[in-house]
């Protein structure tokens, strides 16, 4: 028994040693973040989640790190924030990492891609098959160090002021859509643009836009997208799951302790965990008052829209292969990893998944 209550308090303190907070942090010793983020103040689940990730830093290292939050456009605009944090203005930022395609496409796949892995299976490659060394890998080259901090469940196909039912009814139409959803899109005779999410409704109002897509009907119900499209697409293939982005200026990265570095990595777990579940508990809710209350019509691409999506998808893939070694590299990952994981899935999760639905009669 005496050896047994050794072991444990040995383990205890080693644990305490590698990780413990300072007991007392003087205020003028602290590190301040400065985190810039691609999302408006107090935008419900994407803001609120981001806001809640810079709070919680503080609390978890006991004083050691502080944060200074800023919102898009408070002290640069939403796309912006990456080079703000590459120069080292600010320390990190809090956003989609598939708005910097244009900086290189393979960032792309560290958010989400058309056709892709839901989040549970993006989290696996990320933390368990290799993703994570090769967003490394990719962010190295800008100067930033990039782990995920929070995640939206798989997204909705977005608001139309049309029907879809057939893949001629996409041409000339002009919609909000970033990231290689958007390519796939422009493929099919979309003329694509991509907005931060504080500018869509007005496009969308005032005819700028014929139809966005968004997030899901928790964050969408609140962006009042059903003033300017009633017909509410609830299946995408552009954005099935994935993960955002907490991205530090690497040089500052490596000035942390690593006790510091853990903390920025626990909270960030913690958030991506709190975000999609947030997401989960609130997404049918919203749903039907979308539909009771704003008389929103919920529709489904049927399946000569979902071939012509995926027959675009492959095109867009093989274009992006050719950009880069490193893009191939990182696409190849990616679907290797798809395939594997994404096999138990299928005959376990959504075998089951459709079954107690159909039980149950769940619609």
């Amino acid at each position: 028994m005496e050896r047994r209550k050794f072991l444990k308090g040995a383990a205890v303190a080693g644990t305490g040693a590698a990780l413990a907070a300072p007991s007392i942090v003087n205020a003028q010793g602290a590190k301040t973040i400065t985190i810039v983020s691609t999302w408006p103040r107090d935008f419900p689940g994407l803001g609120s989640s981001a806001q809640r990730l810079a709070e919680r830093i503080p609390v978890v290292s006991n004083g050691a790190l502080r944060t200074e939050y800023f919102a898009a456009g408070e002290r640069v605009g939403a796309f912006d924030v990456f080079d703000e944090v590459a120069s080292g203005n600010s320390q990190a930022y809090i956003g989609a990492e598939y708005y910097f395609t244009g900086k290189h496409p393979g960032f792309a796949y560290f958010t989400s891609v058309p056709f892709g892995m839901t989040t549970p299976e993006w989290n696996a490659w990320i933390k368990f098959k290799g993703g994570q060394e090769l967003w490394d890998e990719l962010t190295d080259g800008f100067g930033l160090k990039t782990i995920t901090c929070g995640g939206t469940g798989a997204q909705a196909g977005g608001w139309f002021n049309k029907e879809i039912n057939s893949p001629d009814d996409l041409q000339g139409l002009k919609m909000r859509i970033p990231g290689l959803g958007g390519t796939v899109m422009s493929k099919l005779g979309v003329s694509t643009v991509s907005l931060p999410g504080g500018q869509i409704y007005e496009n969308l109002v005032s005819g700028a836009v014929e139809a966005t897509e968004w997030v899901g009907p928790y964050n969408d119900y609140f962006m009042k997208f059903y003033e300017a499209a009633k017909y509410y697409y609830t299946g995408g293939m552009h954005e099935p799951g994935g993960g955002l982005g907490f991205a530090m200026n690497k040089e500052w990265y490596s000035t942390l302790s690593d006790y510091e570095k853990a903390v920025i990595e626990v909270c960030c777990n913690e958030e991506m965990a709190a975000q999609v579940e947030e997401a989960a508990a609130n997404n049918g809710q919203y749903l039907a008052r979308l539909i009771n209350e704003h008389g929103v019509e919920p529709r489904q691409f049927n399946e000569e829209v979902w071939d012509a999506f995926g027959d675009a998808a492959a095109e867009v893939f093989e274009e992006t292969r050719g950009h880069s070694p490193l893009a191939a590299k990182i696409n190849d990952a990616y679907q290797d990893a798809l395939r594997e994981i994404g096999s138990w899935r299928a005959v376990a999760e959504v075998e089951f998944s459709n079954q107690r639905n159909r039980v149950l009669g769940i619609v």
